[in-house]
């Protein structure tokens, strides 16, 4: 499995930066709840997410199991979701490919100083998880699933490190009910690249991504897995 090039890299977190996604202090603290800014709206939509993934998934597992959960966090950037679930006193495990201080792993690292116990940092890719078998309670793909090269692989690794009876949960990856509509959007997404990436269009733009998800797609990658959807009204 090829990882990311670096310039692929470099220039993601410039891209990343030139939306505002690098935040202050007092505003990574606030994740999910950002009132103020460019991207205020998005992080509406990421706390409905948020409150549905809580009321439908961590609770009733916390309660189930009677005792703090491990939570691996797949796509965590600045890691808001794993500082969110330490606050609820569980364990996290934030993993992503980037390291930049834009909305990386770099921007990450304050909380592994607030909660030295119970968060930790890994760079790795969705594919190749350098962890054991078996150790998650709960296994969350953070708006990252589209960003997996392949997806019966991410699943296959996502799985391998859950625990027995854990969950694998997919949040805000774009999902469509049949492969066309998938299709028109990547098509789309490529014919206004240079408008919304400029000259790094190139770059951002060859990479291998799935792109999106249906119910074919993750059932012919995961016929082992079966799923359940929880639909979300979104501001």
């Amino acid at each position: 499995m090829t990882a990311p090039s670096v310039e692929f890299l470099d220039a993601y977190a410039r891209h990343r930066a030139a939306e505002g996604r690098a935040l202050s202090s007092e505003a990574l603290h606030s994740l999910p709840y950002l009132c103020h800014g460019p991207l205020a709206r998005q992080w509406s939509i990421r706390a409905r997410t948020y409150a549905a993934f809580l009321r439908h998934v961590v609770l009733p597992m916390a309660k189930a199991r009677s005792t703090p959960l491990q939570i691996l966090d797949l796509g965590a950037g600045n890691g808001w979701l794993c500082h969110r679930l330490c606050q609820f006193g569980h364990s996290t495990v934030a993993v992503d490919i980037r390291e930049d201080d834009v909305d990386g792993l770099g921007a990450a690292a304050a909380w592994e100083v607030e909660w030295a116990t119970q968060f930790t940092r890994l760079t790795a890719s969705f594919e190749d998880l350098p962890l054991t078998n078996g150790c998650f309670d709960i296994v969350v793909f953070n708006a990252s699933l589209h960003y997996a090269r392949e997806l019966s692989r991410a699943l296959d690794e996502a799985k391998r490190t859950a625990k027995p009876g854990g969950i694998i949960a997919i949040l805000d990856s774009p999902f469509y009910r049949c492969e066309a509509d998938g299709r028109a959007m990547v098509a789309e997404k490529r014919a206004q690249g240079e408008a919304r990436f400029g000259a790094a269009a190139n770059i951002l733009l060859a990479q291998n991504f799935i792109e999106y998800l249906t119910h074919g797609r993750l059932n012919e990658a995961a016929s082992t897995l079966s799923w359940q959807r929880h639909v979300v009204f979104y501001p």
